[in-house]
């Protein structure tokens, strides 16, 4: 008889696990309180317009393919993509703009051009975070970095030995400042440390290496919008015996003298023999977990940014845009240091736009786009998000009407809007935070919680909020190192 595994929560990662455990030999059920898969990464419609919920950037899509090469099926049977030409739109208050080309040498050639730059000044940076990411990727991104075998590879040798190429004393900014003369490059640069929602005057420079995985690999769209990921991986799990318990809520993971025992739903225990736990791990701790002792060290860090975001139906379509498009702060330091320490908005926030209707036709009516705007929010820590969202609404109209020379407010057919408190309720993401913890000093790979149980055996954890982090990529990682930790079934 096959061993029994369950996975809580149906996010991208709790999905790829589930495929990998299927893979080793498990047979799998998969429970998830809300009636859909994929977690955040899930789509919605109002009137007209498709919209979809969460991610809107998708590289590597190796980690994606691989997965239905477990079961040798292929991948374009089922899910489909293409590359974008260009990465992203940039838009400053003074009028410039510049549009981000795929091309590593198109953008070194146009960046050097457009902001007096020298072309060796952007070449020496893109080889650097080439560099640190080599160094770095199979230590902190493909292995737990809390197994004592981890630490025994090659590849940590090399790596401990280019320390002071890894810039983990400087800040991103300070690695950023040192590389470009002009502000605005400094600023496009520094912008990746919201990809794992955290501040580039804080995080360290290490977290360079971001850019390197949107310019190496490039930047994606599926086919049918990023929910079509979650989606595609849900109907071949379907289709290789993985069982789907939607709509049903985990009450309690159970364990008995330090080993799992199962789950229990709605009164019922359910009997397995490891579990793979999916959801956010502050919250897992609270309301799966109460009789285990907390790792209160790593439930204490500080809390990614979150998000507050505005779904509208436009009635008009915008050239100058494409599916990624960011329109910035004139003061960046200041729209951080509101969201980690003021903890409310600044008064001129940075605004991204993602428009999936660029690439996927029957996202929004002819002549119409479907936009998902983003601003980053601090985390949900019972501020008045009516009260900030009204406020925040007319601040990010006034930043759209100034860059595009429009007025935006006359478009907008339909919306919806997303506040860290409706985040935190809808995903159980605690206080809303979209990635677990921050990076926001140079041990925060270190001190997230690890990808399995020290005390709990046959426990394990995936995930945005566990090793070795939040985005699409890194939660599919979380899944391939539980996978290398749970023995051949």
């Amino acid at each position: 008889m096959k061993p029994k595994a369950a996975v809580v929560g149906s996010g991208i990662a709790g999905i790829a696990s589930a495929l990998r455990l299927k893979a080793k030999g498990y047979e799998v059920e998969v429970f998830e309180q809300n009636n859909y898969t994929g977690g955040k990464l899930h789509s919605f419609r109002r009137g007209d317009y498709r919209f979809d919920y969460g991610p809107s950037l998708f590289t590597m899509p190796h980690l994606v393919d691989e997965l239905f090469g477990l079961f040798d099926k292929s991948p374009e049977s089922y899910f489909q993509y293409k590359r974008k030409e260009s990465i992203c739109n940039y838009f400053w208050e003074d009028g410039q703009r510049f549009q981000v080309k795929a091309d590593k040498q198109k953008f070194i050639e146009e960046a050097a051009e457009a902001f007096d730059e020298p072309a060796k000044h952007l070449s020496d940076y893109l080889q650097s975070t080439q560099r640190k990411y080599e160094l770095t990727s199979s230590l902190f991104l493909e292995k737990s970095l809390h197994k004592f075998s981890t630490y025994l590879s090659q590849d940590t040798v090399k790596a401990i030995l280019n320390l002071n190429k890894l810039h983990l004393d400087d800040s991103l900014n300070e690695v950023n400042e040192k590389y470009f003369d002009h502000p605005k490059l400094v600023q496009l640069f520094n912008r990746f440390a919201t990809y794992n929602g955290s501040s580039p005057y804080k995080t360290p420079g290490i977290m360079s290496m971001i850019p390197h995985l949107e310019m190496n690999y490039g930047a994606f769209i599926p086919k049918h919008g990023m929910h079509d990921i979650s989606q595609s991986l849900t109907k071949l799990a379907r289709e290789v015996g993985i069982d789907f318990h939607l709509g049903q809520k985990v009450d309690e993971i159970l364990y008995e003298n330090g080993r799992i025992k199962g789950l229990q739903i709605n009164q019922e225990k359910k009997e397995f023999d490891l579990v793979v736990c999916n959801m956010d791990v502050y919250s897992a701790y609270s309301s799966l977990l109460k009789k285990a002792t907390p790792p209160k060290k790593t439930l204490d860090q500080e809390r990614s940014s979150s998000a507050l975001i505005f779904y509208w139906g436009i009635n008009k379509r915008f050239k100058d845009l494409d599916l990624h498009n960011i329109l910035f702060t004139e003061d960046y330091s200041k729209e951080f240091d509101h969201l980690f320490n003021k903890k409310y908005f600044t008064d001129d926030p940075t605004v991204y736009i993602n428009i999936t209707v660029k690439d996927v036709e029957a996202d929004a009516p002819e002549g119409s786009e479907n936009w998902f705007v983003m601003v980053n929010a601090p985390t949900n820590c019972g501020q008045d998000w009516a009260a900030q969202t009204t406020y925040i609404r007319e601040k990010v109209i006034a930043k759209i009407n100034t860059c595009l020379g429009t007025q935006i407010e006359n478009h907008i057919e339909v919306e919806h809007v997303e506040t860290p408190e409706s985040i935190e309720a809808a995903t159980s993401s605690f206080q809303g935070s979209l990635y677990g913890t921050s990076s926001n000093n140079k041990f925060a790979a270190f001190l997230r919680h690890p990808n399995f149980s020290s005390k709990i055996k046959n426990l394990y954890f995936c995930g945005g909020s566990v090793h070795p982090g939040g985005g699409i990529p890194l939660c599919l990682l979380s899944a391939k190192i539980v996978s290398d930790l749970v023995p051949q079934a």
